[in-house]
């Protein structure tokens, strides 16, 4: 998912191997000038999912908060320096790899009253604008799919800097965030409370935290994989 803006690019020295040049954003829309090192970020990018999260908290019984993830997903994100705007990111979620850290519960998302694993095993999220909205912020909005049902999302978007890693690979870091209502994605089961209001909040944020690697990048010959080091 999204992508850009907010401060100069840190290197730090490989301990063996190469890295990957590359560039991202004169300009965002309206001619509103972008972080000058987000120029070497252009091309695709891919989710680096043990340094990243896909996540997810609600409102429990009205007095908590039940946070959770998911841990099987991919990813395809283009970054374009000359023109923000058509950068874009697709992100390919196993809806059956959600981890709240209780198994009863994430049986319970898998399960017919919300995902519906066995019928929908996917959620995806199609970026369809970006926009710069100045300094560090900017926007994506996109199509969110889950079962079967598409509806808009838009999400805020903070780029937090650029890295060449110790192993050669060439990291971008953002978060993402947005607020949606699951009914409308027919997410509808909820207990009504004997004081007023429901077990489950109806309004989910969804968090990004993402590190993305250059995914042409070329590693030196004794780098690790991705995500095999801490």
């Amino acid at each position: 998912m999204g992508i850009f803006s907010r401060r100069q690019t840190d290197t730090v020295e490989p301990a063996s191997g190469g890295g990957a040049g590359g560039s991202l954003a004169r300009a965002g829309s309206g001619g509103v000038a972008l972080d000058p090192a987000l120029r070497a970020l252009d091309g695709q990018w891919t989710i680096d999912r043990p340094h990243s999260r896909i996540g997810f908290s609600v409102r429990h019984a009205m007095v908590t908060t039940v946070r959770g993830a998911f841990a099987d997903y991919d990813s395809a994100l283009y970054f374009d320096g000359a023109t923000p705007a058509a950068s874009r990111a697709e992100l390919v979620i196993r809806v059956g790899s959600v981890d709240t850290g209780v198994e009863q519960r994430d049986a319970h998302l898998v399960g017919t009253d919300f995902f519906d694993a066995r019928r929908f095993p996917e959620m995806v999220f199609r970026s369809t604008a970006t926009r710069h909205e100045g300094g560090e912020s900017f926007r994506m909005t996109g199509d969110l799919t889950i079962r079967d049902v598409t509806r808009p999302v838009e999400l805020q978007l903070d780029y937090l800097g650029s890295v060449l890693d110790p192993f050669g690979f060439e990291r971008v870091g953002f978060d993402g965030t947005t607020t949606i209502d699951r009914t409308d994605w027919g997410l509808v089961y909820n207990q009504r409370l004997a004081a007023g209001g429901t077990m489950v909040s109806e309004k989910v944020r969804l968090q990004f935290d993402i590190s993305a690697i250059r995914a042409t990048a070329q590693a030196g010959p004794e780098a690790p994989a991705p995500g095999a080091t801490g």
